[in-house]
C-alpha cells in the first residue's frame, strides 16, 4: 500500500513539474514576440472585425422590412453589441495575449448571427460548435472533415459546409491567410503570436491540441495548452435570447475524443448601434 501511495505522489509531482515547464516555455515564447509580430496579429484581428461588420451589413439588408420576434431581436442586438465590443477591444490591444478577447467576442457574435438566421427561417437553432477550422470568419462549423497538414497525420477538424466539400473533393480549403513578414501563410503556420488569436476562437471547445498537432501552431502549444479551458468541458451555451433558446450544446469528435462546447459566458460585451448608425431590421 505504501508503494502505491508513493507511486501516486511521484506521478503527481512529475505532472506538476511538466505543467510548470510548459507554462515557462509559453511565457518565454510570448516574451520573444516582436513588435512586428504583434502588429501582424493585431492587423489580422482588425481584418476579422471589419469582415464581421460587413457580414452584419449584409444581414441588415436581408432583414429589411421583416418583423423580428423578441428572441431574434435579442440575438441580433447581441451580434451588434459584440461588433462594437470587438472594435473597442482591438483598438486597445498592446500585447498578443489581449488578442484572445477580440476573437472570443467575434466567435460569440457570429454564433448570434447564425441564431438570427435560423429564427427568421423558422429552423432549429444551430448547435454551438467551434468555428470553421480553416477560416473562423466562415462562422460556426456544421460538421467535421478529415484533414491533414503537409506532412502531418490526418485528424477531424470542424468545418463550414463549403470547406468540408472542398477538402473531400481533394481541393484546397478557403483557409485564413495572415501576414508573417512579407509572406501570407495559413494562420496555423504563423507562429507564437497567433496562438492567443486561435485560442479565442477555439479554446472554449477543448480541441486545440487535437486540431493543431503537426503544425507550427501545435509546436507553440507544446501539446499541453488548452487555452484556459478544460478539455471535455460540459455544456452548451445560451444563445443570449430569453425563452426558446434551444439546446445549443454539441459534442465535437476529434481523434476519438468527445469535446463538449464550453460556456463562453453569454454576457453583454458592450453596446452601441452598428457603425455609429441605426442598423434597422427591428
Amino acid at each position: 500500500m505504501e508503494w502505491v501511495l508513493l507511486a501516486l505522489v511521484v506521478v503527481a509531482v512529475i505532472a506538476l513539474v511538466r505543467s510548470a515547464q510548459q507554462r515557462q516555455v509559453q511565457s518565454n515564447q510570448r516574451a520573444q514576440i516582436t513588435a512586428e509580430e504583434l502588429d501582424s496579429v493585431k492587423r489580422a484581428a482588425d481584418e476579422d472585425v471589419t469582415q464581421f461588420g460587413e457580414e452584419l451589413q449584409r444581414l441588415d439588408l436581408d432583414l429589411a422590412g421583416r418583423d423580428l420576434d423578441e428572441a431574434a431581436r435579442q440575438d441580433y442586438q447581441r451580434a451588434l453589441d459584440d461588433y462594437e465590443a470587438a472594435k473597442q477591444s482591438v483598438q486597445a490591444v498592446s500585447a498578443p495575449d489581449q488578442i484572445r478577447n477580440v476573437s472570443e467576442i467575434l466567435e460569440d457574435g457570429r454564433y448570434a448571427v447564425a441564431c438570427v438566421k435560423a429564427r427568421v427561417a423558422g429552423e432549429p437553432l444551430p448547435a454551438r460548435r467551434a468555428p470553421c477550422f480553416f477560416n473562423p470568419q466562415h462562422g460556426p462549423s456544421v460538421r467535421s472533415v478529415a484533414w491533414a497538414p503537409d506532412g502531418g497525420r490526418q485528424r477531424d477538424v470542424p468545418a463550414c459546409e463549403l470547406d468540408a466539400q472542398r477538402v473531400e473533393a481533394g481541393a484546397d480549403p478557403d483557409s485564413r491567410k495572415v501576414m508573417v513578414g512579407s509572406r501570407r501563410v495559413p494562420y496555423w503556420e504563423a507562429g507564437p503570436a497567433f496562438s492567443p488569436w486561435a485560442a479565442g476562437y477555439f479554446g472554449a471547445f477543448g480541441i486545440m491540441n487535437a486540431m493543431f498537432m503537426g503544425t507550427m501552431m501545435g509546436a507553440v502549444l507544446g501539446g499541453g495548452f488548452d487555452g484556459g479551458y478544460d478539455e471535455g468541458s460540459d455544456g452548451g451555451t445560451d444563445s443570449g435570447a430569453e425563452g426558446d433558446s434551444g439546446d445549443s450544446g454539441s459534442d465535437y469528435d476529434a481523434s476519438g475524443g468527445d469535446y463538449g462546447g464550453g460556456d463562453l459566458g453569454g454576457g453583454d460585451y458592450g453596446g452601441g448601434d452598428f457603425g455609429g448608425g441605426d442598423f434597422g431590421g427591428f
